[in-house]
């Protein structure tokens, strides 16, 4: 290749979902680019897998559940449905199944949830139905906006939040936890427990104040969660073809050794196998900070107090997730159906939780390095989409929340996972008794094995980053770089250590898009208000 051939106006880092995002808006405005990934196929935790011991049969191994992906901005803006992506919402979106067969039920029709819930409490279902209509113009007129745009500074937030009623709300709500909020505002324990699992446990730490309001959000919002027809790599293949269609490049197997600083700007990565790629106006990264500031760059370039900070830089504790994936002769059965027929078409399937006082015990041991009695929620992908298992056939999975450091050290999950796996086979079978003649085959995945694959989830991390120790908003990944911009010119940050944090939402890509645009005097017709006029307008 030529030296000019090597040189783009701008150069990404790793090809996962939010980077993708950021560079098809780049191409969209004319910008030339490239992203180089060090796998042989984009998307990051987008994957669907075959197995290799038996074709056809497809297995989505770090991301399915995308919640309110058809919802999202870059969405709609990029025509991914266009580029070939399909979503479905499964009516009933998560059933809780008790061991008595009682079922709590998460419908998109709010009603029915409620209904649900009533079953078990009619206080509880008049408290649900109050929140979500207290939070309804809470998330439609600040929450959605806000993890839409780029962040503002935490003092100036609380400063426009507090002259509205709207923000005074979102702003005592937030002062708790979820674990304070539910237990505050609920009294039955299964409708606490599934509350704090359907939103906390999968995503923050149920004790960190400050998420509160993250449950009556959940409440309020219509997007529930979606499954991507296909396997999740549908998204990442119609994000492929957005940025192929507006003039992106994608350099597979280009494994990044260094970010080029000259002058104070950021001007190029040069890969392990020694291409260099000149960047006329700036880098992106879609990495977490201790690869992009500590791994990447040369010590001199970066100042003390960000190599500090991106040591520092703290993972979930609860993060982790464990694997089992089943190739079925057919579907899971679950005894409960008898009373919940419609329970055969439930999206999501949470078994093992009985209350709330379990989690106590799950966290102590994570803490502990040790594993719980198990909670463990999933699927049946092929239930409603066939396409991924051999005609009749079928897949299931079923997640659960472990410890990365298991006994102190995570390579003891090679020796262990199996067995684990095994222990999971058996409390499914307990409650769907036809998968003891089902299974065909079996495999695991653990917290260490996502970090193999996927460097970038460091400790097994998927959000890429705990919402503790000031890793939020403005803050996130650190503060100084909530912004989205690096120390030196020309160096960004687009990855799932930013604003609004790690799950598959694009929004990191997508706001990143905003700032760059803004910074290099773009046009950016779609990019929304910025936060701190419309909250400015709102209160």
């Amino acid at each position: 290749m030529s030296a000019a051939a090597h040189t783009y106006d701008a150069v990404l880092i790793g090809a996962g979902h939010n980077a993708l995002v950021l560079q098809a808006y780049l191409g969209k405005a004319g910008l030339k680019t490239v992203c180089l990934e060090r796998r042989d196929i984009a998307g990051g935790g987008c994957a669907t897998m075959e197995d290799p011991r038996f074709p056809g049969y497809l297995h989505n191994t770090h991301s399915f559940f995308h919640r309110a992906i058809t919802y999202m901005p870059w969405y709609r803006d990029l025509e991914l449905e266009r580029h070939g992506v399909r979503y479905l919402e499964p009516e009933l979106n998560v059933a809780l199944v008790q061991k008595d067969g009682n079922v709590l039920e998460w419908w998109t029709d709010f009603e029915r949830t409620a209904r649900s819930f009533e079953r078990y409490s009619a206080r509880d279902a008049r408290t649900l139905r109050r929140w979500r209509d207290d939070f309804m113009p809470v998330l439609e007129k600040i929450v959605g906006p806000e993890g839409r745009t780029p962040p503002i500074p935490p003092a100036r937030r609380r400063e426009l939040l507090a002259k509205c009623p709207e923000g005074r709300l979102l702003l005592e709500t937030s002062e708790l936890s979820p674990q304070e909020f539910v237990l505050r505002e609920f009294e039955n324990p299964v409708v606490q427990g599934g509350l704090l699992f359907f939103n906390g446990l999968r995503e923050v730490d149920l004790r960190c104040k400050g998420f509160g309001h993250h449950i009556p959000i959940l409440l309020a919002a219509a997007g529930k969660a979606q499954m991507c027809v296909g396997g999740s790599a549908g998204l990442a293949r119609a994000l492929v073809n957005a940025v192929r269609e507006s003039g992106g490049e994608i350099r597979y197997l280009a494994e990044p050794k260094r970010i080029l600083v000259e002058n104070g700007k950021a001007v190029g990565v040069e890969t392990t196998a020694g291409e260099v790629f000149h960047a006329k106006h700036f880098v992106a990264s879609g990495l977490n900070p201790h690869q992009t500031f500590l791994d990447l760059m040369d010590p001199k370039d970066v100042p003390a107090d960000w190599r500090e900070k991106a040591q520092g830089f703290v993972y979930n504790l609860i993060a982790p997730l464990f694997g089992l994936n089943l190739n079925l002769k057919e579907r899971p059965v679950y005894e409960a159906e008898q009373e919940f027929p419609y329970l055969s078409k439930a999206l999501m399937v949470i078994l093992g939780l009985e209350d709330y006082a379990q989690y106590p015990d799950i966290v102590e041991h994570h803490e502990k390095g040790t594993i719980p009695q198990t909670v463990m929620w999933g699927c049946t992908p092929t239930v409603f989409d066939p396409s991924q298992a051999p005609p009749g056939k079928h897949t299931a999975f079923m997640w659960e929340k472990l410890p990365y450091h298991l006994n102190g050290d995570p390579k003891n999950w090679d020796k262990k996972k199996d067995e684990h796996g095994r222990n999971m086979l058996k409390l499914w079978t307990e409650y769907a008794p036809n998968l003891n003649g089902a299974v065909e085959s079996w495999f695991t995945r653990s917290a260490l094995d996502t970090e193999r694959t996927f460097p970038n989830m460091r400790e097994g991390d998927l959000l890429i980053g705990a919402f503790t120790h000031g890793q939020i908003g403005y803050e996130r990944p650190f503060a100084g770089a909530g912004h989205y911009r690096g120390h030196v010119k020309g160096l960004y940050l687009c990855g799932s250590c930013c604003h609004p944090g790690g799950n598959v939402t694009g929004l990191p890509g997508y706001n990143c898009a905003q700032v760059v645009h803004a910074d290099l005097g773009l046009k950016a017709a779609w990019a929304p208000e910025p936060a701190e006029q419309a909250l400015a307008k709102l209160c």
